[in-house]
């Protein structure tokens, strides 16, 4: 499975971007759709998550601010981030977790996508 991750930019703070991330390949279902960002000088981190039943999940500093979706007809997962700050510049990366038409699991990563915010 291949992820390809876009939207990425630099933006002012209080701005907005939205993500996407493409998967592409074999794939039966995605149970999960994820988006993780890594600052500099600083481990990854999971911002927020969402289930193939729309259960989601948002790392408390982004809660009220960034909302995930995902289309799951066309396997394309998202990330609208509202009212930017500059603690949110890092690599933003997506990851998708779930089952191939000949149901064995996959756990794949797209290429990360930069988001600048500037004060």
């Amino acid at each position: 499975v291949q992820l390809q991750a876009y939207g990425g930019g630099l933006v002012q703070a209080g701005g907005s971007l939205r993500l996407s991330c493409a998967a592409s390949g074999s794939i039966l279902i995605i149970d999960a759709m994820n988006w993780y960002r890594q600052a500099p000088g600083k481990e990854r981190e999971l911002v927020a998550s969402m289930s193939s039943f729309g259960t989601t999940y948002y790392a408390d500093s982004v809660k009220g601010r960034f909302t995930i979706s995902r289309d799951n007809a066309k396997n394309i997962g998202y990330l609208q981030m509202n009212s930017l700050s500059p603690d949110d510049t890092a690599v933003y990366y997506c990851n998708a977790r779930g089952k191939l038409i000949d149901w064995r699991d996959f756990d794949s990563w797209g290429q990360g996508t930069q988001v600048t915010v500037s004060s």
